[in-house]
């Protein structure tokens, strides 16, 4: 057990984090749920705040990479660094940068997908945003399988990162979950 003083993460960054995993948990929830849905009113509605969450995640994560590279997340403490072992910096390196991979390939290759079979992403049901692909059935399949294999990898690694934070908080108490936290 190292018991250390942290330095959180600036405000932003700790905003931004919590906005998209709220924003990533609720989707890929929703996104399950109305996969196998009949065609009705209620699965179009559905996929509209599926595909509206997908944008926010794209816009969440372009301006968390942009706040990333503008200011550097603070260092671990040195005591914290030298208690873990190397396969654990590896893994923790890993998981962040798939990630920040997986916070773009998700909702583009959702967007894509949504292009290629016809159906436009409209933003809050009044903005219109373009199709970066054409129709095309044999295209659509493919990006739903795509965008599929990509959100289940996403959950992957959210599930990998939560079980680091909570390994950290409950079993190494060594205060590094306080990093992402809102208290003083």
């Amino acid at each position: 057990m190292v018991t250390t003083s942290v330095t959180p993460y600036h405000p932003l960054a700790r905003a931004l984090h919590w906005a998209l995993a709220l924003l990533i948990v609720g989707n890929f929830a929703l996104g399950l749920y109305m996969a196998d849905l009949p065609f009705s009113p209620a699965r179009l509605q559905y996929y509209s705040w599926h595909k509206w969450a997908g944008v926010l995640v794209l816009a969440f994560s372009a301006v968390r990479l942009l706040t990333r590279i503008l200011k550097s997340p603070p260092a671990l403490p040195p005591a914290i660094e030298a208690a873990m072992p190397g396969w654990q910096k590896l893994a923790h390196h890993a998981t962040h940068i798939g990630l920040y991979a997986l916070f773009f390939a998700v909702p583009l290759s959702g967007w894509a997908f949504s292009s290629a079979a016809g159906f436009p992403v409209v933003l809050f049901g009044v903005l219109p945003l373009p199709d970066f692909v054409p129709v095309s059935e044999g295209l659509a399949d493919a990006l739903k399988e795509a965008h599929k294999i990509a959100a289940l990898s996403m959950a992957g690694l959210v599930l990998l990162h939560v079980a680091g934070a909570l390994k950290h908080h409950f079993v190494d108490r060594d205060g590094l979950m306080s990093r992402m936290g809102f208290s003083r």
